[in-house]
């Protein structure tokens, strides 16, 4: 035979050509091979065993090399093709030389791979089966064994004929088991293995019930004793195998240690740790076997075996942890599993034992022997350790088994007794939640809201640890896939069938954020009810001075967590497609915040009122909530509602009276009918209108309506809610019912303020209303501040007769309570002080709607005169104050105004004449007589305020004669001291006169007489005027005292100082007098002495005064009394007083300003004091002309009628009415 041919040249001759074939072309020297010569050199023993290896291996090649060609060969005779492989199957017996077993082994199994005949595989178990029985020993069995097991590895249809024809087969196995050749038991493990193992699991399933049981208790004794390393992981690989099995698993754990004898003094580990057996006779007789064994493979060094230890474990576990926990845990089996967690980085190991650790975790054996406590740190280590590793399945198998520890833990013992241990644990969340894995975070979430349970806080409680927690969940949405409005429009809806989307795991994060911050909020509802945790008495004291670490700051974090990030999330991802379990969570946290921060929640009930919460949670609860459906989130929305509705209505200006009583009756009525109103919005107005069934319903629902529009959000067009509150009333009182006070309260306020967008009522409604509002005691109670309810009062005289007066009454209190408040009794230089406040200060809201409503219906000034003179003096005088700015600001002026008032104001004053007839005037009484000086006011106010245009001052016989008559008669009466009344008698009767046609008498004012006898050159035949030293010096006269006699130089200085000194007080009068009497004092200067005017004018003094009121500001810049005092300077003084930075500064207030929004007045001096700059050229820069030219042509022509109507104005100077003819520029 040659190197390659397998063939023996000295026999091959006899052979039949048919049993030999050239493989390949014989020109190319192809390898001859001849079956023949073959199995004769297997069969002779005289043929070494190194030419029949080198055989073996020819032929392993040719069958890898020429498939099919040994099987065409073999299939001309079945006998010879079944007698090739007995030869083969004997070598396995006879041979020694373990080259030769080996490769007997491989062509073995190469050949009946390449047969693929049942029978060939038939005949191969036969024959095993048949030398197992003759054979008395299994000694020599190791190769076969060892081909076996490739065998079925190599071709798995073979296991299935060995679990059902050939059982004795199998026990025979089980029976090899037991002899003492580790090596050859490692064989027999390897065949079961790779029976057990087979694809698809028919043949372990189909394994006979006596078989298996025999193979579970030999496989326990042959672990328990193994020392080889082959054989311990052969055995622990078909222990694997079996554990998965159900009925396997329940012999094994029934097989106890006393059943399993063991040799003592046996290495058992590679790295020799001491044999089980030196540790059973510590354990109890009946101590069941397998978690000891495994406990073995978990203290062994190999972490393969601690892996597949592990992995047993938990499937061992996996059929009923409850039967099979208690034995591993009374092994110590979880001690063993945390020290594994805390000295490994194996990720196998790790998620196997997390797995185990969770199953036992459902053990209450395992918590009451305290493993949970003692592992807790080795646990937080691993998770440091998992956190960073890429495969993020081993951080969520961790964070699962801290949630179940966290959520098993009896509360009678602590997990984190110190504050260590729960800072350690949160800062591993916070790198959980932080995770870019949102499926890492979500879990690192769920067991944030476990860790927050009472019985899980150290102490001191760790508040900081807790909002770091918060605020990174919080952080955390910034990443989150939120569906877009267009990805909803497109899609319609998420693909919930995907759960890899990533935004159905931004949803699932959210969920779990959402129980979380949740729990966060109850556990600080919790430590508040709790004196001990709400101190927190066991910080540090270095501690105590950092906010940071309080239940204060917790709550704040929640609070602003919630508002800045948490509401807009989820209304975003809500806001297409609700989720029931989100919105749950959400409206119960919303709850939450109702009870943490009291000092802040009427802001935050504001904001969520007007943000529109009312119509979220009721079309939610409509939405998800009909039918019965999703209780939680039904029972959530209420709680919600009822605790916004509460919070808003307890600030609300309920009077104080009805206060707690309107709170309880609103709070029971939410409690009792909320869960049952599951209607969205578009349901409601036909709820409302339903005429059966119960009223309660329909009240909460006016209650929420009135809430939600006080905060501006307008959950049903007005016009509906008119028109149904209005249906609501007819019903109840229809039916016999009366409403709830609150009820009747937030009708009213519907009522009122949807009337302008509504229809009128018609006759029944109102008689509906006014029955309705009439039941009630106490008006006072029904009232609201708001001026939508003055306008419903006053818009229907119905209503007007009955309710105007005690709304108007109500309205004036209320603001004036708020105002002021509660003082002492004014003094009179009080009252007066704040009269000249009122005068010069901008009108309030309040009375401006006043005056709205007094535009709008004209009998509420009726109703109003009448309160002056019946009510007390502080509301009375709130009352004149309203009718001044009436009058006093009227604009278009209505002809009967005046005349309704001055019939009623002429009553008023015969009434206390009446009253005050036999007491006189100067004694005081009560309201009648306090009344007396605000209605001589109110008829000043009357008479500046008619024109004298008007047709009436043509006729003093009527009614102003009258009242000429009444209050001159009474100012007789009244005592020098009596000025409250004498003022405003005496102003009154100026006013006749001052407003009277131009035959009357002049005006009175010292200013105005000096003026007028300067204009005269100080000679006139009506006055005498004289002199002294002190202005003209001593006799002979000087040639300057001569021409200003009586005046004289000094007087003239003196003069000019004195009216200087006046206009520096900035007072409108005497701004206005003082420059009309300065200006007739240069005048009469310049035609008697012009270079003593001018030495006055060119005084020092003049220069500061200037400067003075140009530094006033800028409304006293562009005053017409200052504009006129600057055009006297340029007059009479040219430019040594006035410089070009003073005109300039004038110039750029006018700019700032704008001429269209300067008086008449103003553009007449302006217009003139830009002609003297534009005549005199004082301004030399042509930028600075073309800047006057400018606002000349924007003042355009002067408006000649403005010093007319400036004759018609009167100036009120506190109580004192002046007429500006008498100061006009």
């Amino acid at each position: 035979m040659t190197s390659r041919d397998i063939v023996c040249n000295k026999i091959h001759f006899r052979h039949d050509p048919k049993w030999s074939r050239r493989l390949g072309p014989v020109e190319g020297g192809g390898l001859l091979l001849c079956v023949a010569c073959l199995i004769e050199m297997i069969d002779d023993e005289d043929i070494a065993s190194v030419r029949k290896s080198s055989a073996l291996s020819s032929v392993s090649g040719v069958l890898k090399c020429s498939p099919g060609a040994l099987r065409e060969l073999l299939q001309q005779d079945h006998r010879v093709c079944l007698h090739f492989t007995a030869k083969l199957l004997g070598m396995l017996q006879t041979a020694e030389d373990p080259v030769t077993l080996e490769k007997v082994d491989q062509v073995l199994v190469q050949l009946l791979l390449e047969l693929q005949s049942e029978l060939s595989f038939r005949f191969v178990l036969d024959e095993i089966h048949k030398q197992l029985s003759e054979q008395l020993s299994v000694k020599h069995f190791l190769p076969t064994f060892s081909f076996l097991g490739n065998l079925i590895k190599a071709a798995p249809t073979v296991s299935q004929s060995l679990v059902t024809h050939y059982v004795p087969l199998l026990d025979r196995l089980c029976s090899a088991l037991l002899f003492p050749d580790e090596a050859l038991k490692g064989a027999v493990v390897y065949v079961w293995l790779q029976l057990l193992g087979a694809p698809g699991g028919s043949a372990a399933q189909s394994l006979p019930s006596a078989v298996r049981d025999r193979v579970c208790n030999v496989l326990l004794k042959t672990l328990a004793n193994a020392s080889s390393p082959q054989l311990l992981r052969n055995c622990v690989g078909l222990l694997s195998q079996l554990v998965h099995l159900a009925d396997a698993v329940s012999v094994l754990m029934n097989s106890l240690s006393c059943q399993v004898m063991c040799d003592e003094n046996e290495d058992i580990l590679a790295n020799n740790s001491q044999s089980l057996s030196q540790n059973q006779d510590q354990q109890p007789p009946d101590h069941c076997l397998l978690p000891l064994i495994l406990k073995k493979l978990l203290l062994s060094g190999d972490e393969n075996l601690q892996v597949t230890s592990a992995k047993c474990i938990a499937s061992v576990l996996v059929h009923s942890p409850s039967q099979y926990s208690a034995p591993f845990i009374n092994a110590d089996i979880p001690e063993f599993l945390f020290d594994r967690l805390a000295c490994s980085s194996n990720e196998v190991l790790l998620w196997s034992a997390y797995s185990c650790l969770l199953l036992l975790t459902e053990e209450p054996l395992f918590f009451s022997q305290c493993h949970s406590v003692y592992g807790m740190e080795s646990l937080v280590r691993s998770l440091k350790e998992s956190l960073q590793l890429t495969n993020l399945e081993v951080p969520k198998q961790g964070l699962l088994l801290l949630r179940e520890i966290l959520e098993r833990q009896p509360a009678t013992v602590r997990l984190f007794p110190s504050a260590p241990g729960f800072v350690a644990v949160s800062e591993v969340l916070v790198v959980g939640v932080s995770s870019t894995c949102l499926l890492v975070a979500t879990q690192a979430a769920s067991v944030t809201s476990a860790l927050f349970r009472l019985d899980h806080q150290s102490r001191p409680v760790q508040y900081e640890a807790m909002i770091k927690l918060i605020e990174a969940i919080t952080n955390r949405f910034v990443s989150l896939t939120l569906p877009s409005p267009a990805h909803l429009r497109s899609s319609g809806r998420m693909k919930r069938s995907d759960p890899s989307s990533q935004a159905l795991r931004s949803e699932g994060f959210l969920l779990q954020a959402l129980v979380c911050f949740q729990s966060a909020c109850r556990l600080a509802e919790e430590c508040a009810s709790d004196p001990v945790l709400k101190e927190n008495m066991f910080t540090a004291p270095y501690k105590h001075s950092g906010a940071q670490d309080s239940l204060e700051s917790l709550c704040q974090c929640l609070l602003r967590c919630c508002d800045a990030v948490w509401i807009p999330t989820v209304i975003r991802m809500c806001e297409r497609a609700p989720s029931a379990p989100i919105l749950q969570n959400f409206y119960s946290i919303l709850s939450s915040q109702f009870t943490l921060l009291p000092s802040l929640m009427a802001a935050f009930a504001n904001k969520l009122a007007s943000s529109g919460f009312y119509k979220l949670a009721v079309e939610h609860k409509g939405l998800l909530c009909a039918g019965n459906r999703n209780p939680n989130l039904n029972a959530s929305c209420c709680g919600f509602l009822q605790k916004l509705s509460m919070c808003l209505l307890s600030q609300s200006d309920l009077p104080s009276g009805s206060h707690q009583h309107d709170l309880k009756e609103v709070e029971n009525l939410l409690l009792h009918n909320l869960p049952s109103l599951c209607y969205r919005l578009s349901e409601w107005p036909s709820v409302l209108c339903e005429y059966q069934g119960p009223q309660a319903p329909k009240y909460c629902l006016v209650i929420m309506l009135r809430l939600a529009l006080q905060q501006g959000d307008r959950l049903l067009p007005d016009q509906i809610v008119f028109s149904n509150v209005v249906w609501l009333l007819r019903s109840v009182q229809e039916q016999g019912c009366v409403l709830p006070h609150s009820v009747l309260r937030s009708a009213l306020y519907l009522l009122a303020v949807t009337q302008d967008k509504s229809p009128s009522l018609d006759g029944a409604s109102l008689n509906c209303i006014s029955k309705a509002l009439s039941s009630c005691q106490s008006f006072s109670s029904l009232y609201f501040h708001h001026p939508a309810l003055i306008h419903f009062m006053c818009r229907y005289p119905e209503l007007a007769e009955k309710f105007a007066a005690l709304v108007l009454e109500l309205w004036l209190t209320k603001e004036q309570d708020t105002n002021t408040g509660p003082t002492r009794a004014d003094t009179q230089e009080e009252k007066e002080s704040r009269a000249d406040e009122r005068s010069d200060q901008k009108t309030d809201t309040e009375t401006m709607e006043l005056l709205s409503v007094m535009e709008k219906y004209p009998a509420v000034i009726l109703t109003l005169l009448d309160m002056v003179c019946t009510r007390e003096a502080p509301l009375a005088e709130r009352v004149l104050g309203v009718l001044e700015v009436l009058l006093g600001g009227q604009r278009d002026y209505n002809i009967n105004l005046c005349t309704n008032l001055r019939p009623a104001l002429l009553q008023a004053l015969q009434r206390v004449s009446v009253v005050n007839t036999d007491h006189g005037f100067e004694e005081e009484y009560s309201a009648q007589v306090n009344s007396l000086p605000l209605v001589l006011k109110l008829l000043c106010v009357t008479q500046a305020s008619d024109p004298p245009s008007s047709p009436h001052y043509s006729n003093m016989e009527g009614v102003h004669f009258k009242l000429l008559y009444h209050v001159s008669n009474i100012a007789g009466r009244l005592k020098p001291t009596k000025t409250e009344s004498l003022l405003p008698a005496i102003s009154y009767l100026y006013c006749c006169l001052s407003l009277s046609p131009a035959h009357c008498t002049d005006r009175v004012s010292y200013l105005r007489l000096l003026q007028a006898l300067l204009d005269t050159d100080l000679a006139s035949e009506v006055v005498c005027l004289t002199s002294g030293p002190g202005l003209v010096g001593l006799r002979p006269l000087g040639i300057e005292d001569g021409a200003l006699y009586p005046l004289g130089s000094r007087g003239a200085q003196c003069l000019s100082i004195a009216l200087s000194g006046l206009l520096l007080q900035k007072h409108e009068l005497l701004l206005r007098a003082s420059v009309n009497c300065l200006s007739s004092l240069l005048g009469f200067l310049q035609r008697k002495s012009p270079a003593t005017a001018k030495h006055v004018v060119c005084q020092p003094w003049s220069r500061f005064l200037l400067h003075s009121l140009l530094s006033s500001g800028k409304s006293c810049l562009l005053h017409p009394a200052i504009l006129r005092f600057i055009i006297l300077l340029l007059q009479d003084s040219g430019t040594p007083v006035l410089r070009e930075p003073d005109l300039l500064q004038v110039m750029e207030a006018v700019e700032r300003r704008g001429v269209k929004e300067l008086s008449k007045e103003a553009e007449q001096a302006l217009r003139l004091l830009l002609t003297q700059i534009q005549s005199r050229d004082l301004l030399p820069r042509e930028e600075h002309k073309q800047k006057v030219k400018n606002m000349i042509e924007e003042l355009g022509e002067p408006d000649q009628s403005c010093r007319r109507s400036q004759s018609h104005n009167v100036l009120h100077v506190g109580d004192v009415p002046l007429c500006l003819s008498d100061f006009v520029l």
